[in-house]
């Protein structure tokens, strides 16, 4: 197809894929002439990747480009292939190491984590994007002085596990590595807002039992 169509079928404009081209997010298409150049379904595929990293994802160019190295990159196994392009989505920054209420968090976050079963030893994911966010939520809790402890923490985890079964069995209909690296970072993204409704309807189901 040409890049029109390209841009038809993929959603994206002409300027847009342009760039992709230009910053090495797009593989370049086979040339026909010195102006122009055919693409393929692998274009496409690899155009709904990008678009999943850095329009619905907010990854920065820079981080696409490296998550879309390690897609591709076939030394690594699936898990870590995976985990690159979740990782890379925007989240915390730094936790404050001298911050009680952060160390506080941390043992909470690692008794729970131990509870669950989940591995925190050495390994790419210790202290990943996930993991910071989690204790630096906690650790606002804690300087609220609101009930945090694993016992509390604990029911939210069970129900994270089952959930990740879901998300996961939804990654693996996708037929193709690349696509669920690509519906990894969609699911992620447009799954936590259906999630956090879902939370509060339920509290007003509830509340409304209740009182």
């Amino acid at each position: 197809m040409r890049l029109a169509e390209l841009s038809e079928r993929s959603g994206v404009s002409t300027a847009t894929i342009k760039y992709y081209l230009r910053e090495g997010l797009l593989q370049p298409g086979r040339r026909v002439s010195a102006t122009q150049a055919e693409y393929g379904e692998d274009h496409l595929r690899r155009l709904r990747l990008v678009r999943a990293l850095i329009q619905i994802g907010g990854v920065p160019v820079a981080s696409a480009r490296e998550v879309i190295a390690a897609a591709e990159d076939e030394s690594l196994d699936h898990h870590l292939r995976l985990g690159a392009a979740t990782r890379a989505l925007p989240s915390a920054g730094a936790l404050a190491e001298d911050d009680p209420a952060v160390e506080t968090a941390r043992r909470s976050v690692g008794a729970l984590l131990e509870r669950l079963g989940w591995s925190c030893g050495p390994g790419p994911d210790v202290l990943g994007p996930a993991h910071r966010r989690l204790i630096d939520s906690v650790a606002a809790l804690v300087r609220l002085g609101y009930p945090c402890d694993t016992e509390q923490l604990l029911p939210y985890g069970r129900l994270a596990a089952q959930l990740a079964v879901t998300d996961l069995d939804m990654v693996e209909e996708q037929p193709t590595p690349a696509g669920q690296i690509e519906a990894a970072v969609a699911l992620t993204v447009l799954y936590e807002p259906v999630l956090l409704s879902l939370r509060r309807m339920a509290h007003a189901q509830e509340s409304a039992r209740r009182f």
